[in-house]
């Protein structure tokens, strides 16, 4: 063993052998040689050779994180609301021991995220990666992060427990947010280059970063698995629709969720948006490359401020994907029945408890600061009811409908009777696009059903979440707890068996597009047959699967299925 525990990496840059020094990996197991595209020994260093520059990350006993590291170049100036650009390469070795700031963001919803900034210069991403891993090149989980595409971080998400327990190389990225992040404007959008979704193009240009470099990771470019949450996961639907991803990725994991419900914005409107984004600016109403300089200029306090509160976006902010007919050709849902897809396996669901997350975020928001928070009351359910689901997309008698299904007398509170008839929305949403998905692809549905998961929400008298949309993410990065305000609760002993059961199953699935590794139990691949089991469900006791008959009357999508317009 060398002297102070340090091992040296051997590179080869150009033809011309140079030294790099590796901190705190010990023993000649470590060693290892590393070039882009070039073969390596067992083990993986402590310092990589990207095709970007070296970059020289933390090694600990179970995984090596290499932190902040850039894949484009600030997106500031002239390149502000441009496609991202690659990154300059660097001379000498990048330190990537710590997180990158967060991009710009306003609403922060309650204990979800934060803090706000204006930070633009923010794409940047991490890679973890097991200390001792086998001599083969490891799958690779890229993460998106959720956050409504206006908040969230990839600094929240560690992915240590991921990497090292199931074996994987795993990347948690950042990606323009809110009015930086997708925004269309003719002034911008009459320029000649790709628009509007500049977060999506940000995730493939990350992914094409994780292409030309993750073999010196030690992980497999031609095995990478597309995974994100929430927003995250509607960003991964947009890229399996999107011809700009072909070939970037190999399976697509939804966490809550690829929905068929889901539209985004047709390119009119969305420019309508933006020319009233500009006008409040101060740009002016014009079209021309005037206003695109003026917004270019602008401080970014100023958009930030028109970006909206803490509470929610403002109606500037477009929340989805804009069909610019480049990077979205259609409605996603369009896309996929007509079999214009990037065509891997999938993995989609749910949580239980899905809309207890938004009804916490309402809860922490109307109470004084330090006051007690009650849960929404019966007033506020009818009320809700009565002016949401008689929206253009819903059939007549669908509100009422619900309330025969759903009455508050039926539950235990009015917030639980809200939570179910949402939640079994969500979930038959899921449902109708994993069929049309299952025709084209192998697709594994299932639903995460631990009610005891902890909160990261302050206490709330009343409130009791459940299996609430985001809990499921630290059974997959542990320690996960929302923002900086988001209090921190570990994992009990049958939780933890859980992490580890989930965690398995997402890596088997980025190893073989079947989370089972091999065979087809516990967790079934879904058919349309009613009688098979399809769907898993994820809860304390040992892996279970429900039919899909069973599904459909747990969540009464018969009844969702009849009420929402052209599925």
């Amino acid at each position: 063993m060398l002297p102070g525990c340090a091992a040296w990496l051997v590179a080869v840059k150009a033809g011309v052998a140079f030294t790099l020094a590796l901190a705190g990996v010990c023993g000649p197991a470590s060693l290892a040689i590393a070039s882009p595209g070039g073969a390596r020994a067992t083990g993986t260093p402590a310092v990589v050779e990207t095709h970007e520059g070296a970059v020289k990350g933390i090694a600990g006993k179970d995984v090596i994180k290499f932190l902040g590291i850039p894949y484009a170049e600030p997106p500031t100036g002239a390149l502000r609301w441009m496609p991202p650009k690659d990154r300059t390469p660097w001379t000498g070795i990048r330190t990537a021991t710590q997180f990158a700031p967060i991009c710009a963001l306003r609403t922060t919803l309650g204990a979800f995220a934060g803090p706000a900034n204006d930070n633009e210069d923010c794409l940047y991403l991490n890679v973890f990666t097991p200390t001792a891993r086998p001599a083969e090149k490891l799958p690779v989980i890229v993460f998106v992060h959720g956050g409504g595409n206006f908040t969230g971080d990839a600094a929240s998400y560690d992915g240590s427990a991921l990497a090292s327990g199931g074996k994987v190389v795993v990347v948690t990225i950042q990606y323009r947010l809110n009015l930086l992040g997708f925004l269309a404007h003719p002034a911008l959008d009459n320029e000649g280059h790709p628009f509007g979704n500049y977060g999506i193009l940000d995730q493939q240009a990350a992914l094409r970063w994780v292409r030309r470099n993750i073999d010196g990771f030690g992980g497999d470019s031609n095995n990478v698995t597309l995974a994100g949450q929430s927003a995250g996961a509607l960003d991964t639907m947009v890229n399996l629709v999107s011809p700009l991803a072909a070939g970037l990725f190999h399976r697509a994991i939804c966490q809550s969720a690829c929905l068929a419900t889901y539209e985004v914005v047709s390119r009119e409107a969305a420019e309508a948006i933006g020319v009233g984004f500009a006008a409040a600016a101060g740009c002016g109403s014009g079209m021309g490359p005037d206003v695109a300089r003026c917004l270019r200029g602008l401080p970014a306090s100023r958009i930030a401020e028109l970006s909206g509160t803490a509470q929610a976006p403002s109606r500037f902010v477009v929340q989805t994907g804009i069909v610019d007919g480049t990077i979205l050709p259609d409605q996603p849902l369009t896309l996929f029945k007509n079999g214009r897809f990037n065509r891997v396996p999938v993995m989609n669901g749910t949580t239980q408890d899905e809309r207890n997350f938004t009804l916490a975020i309402m809860t922490y928001f109307t109470s004084a600061e330090n006051a007690l928070r009650t849960p929404p009351t019966k007033d506020h359910y009818l009320q809700h009811i009565g002016s949401t689901y008689v929206a253009p997309g819903f059939r007549e008698g669908t509100a009422a409908g619900i309330l025969e299904l759903y009455p508050p007398a039926a539950f235990a509170s009015p917030y639980m009777a809200w939570n179910r008839a949402a939640s079994d929305y969500r979930a038959c949403d899921v449902r109708t696009l994993v069929k049309i998905l299952a025709r084209q692809v192998p697709v594994y549905g299932y639903q995460f059903r631990d009610r005891t998961a902890p909160s990261y929400f302050p206490d709330m008298p009343g409130m009791h979440l459940g299996a609430y949309h985001t809990a499921d993410l630290q059974y997959y990065f542990p320690g996960w707890h929302g923002g900086p305000t988001g209090m921190a609760r570990p994992l009990n002993g049958k939780q933890r068996e859980l992490s580890a059961r989930l965690i398995s199953a997402w890596a088997e699935f980025a190893r073989t597009g079947n989370p089972n590794g091999s065979g087809s139990g516990p967790w079934p691949r879904y058919t349309e047959a009613a009688d098979v089991p399809g769907w898993a469900i994820q809860d304390l006791s040992a892996w279970s699967a429900v039919t899909d008959d069973e599904y459909v009357r747990d969540h009464h999508c018969r009844f969702w299925d009849a009420a929402v317009q052209d599925y």
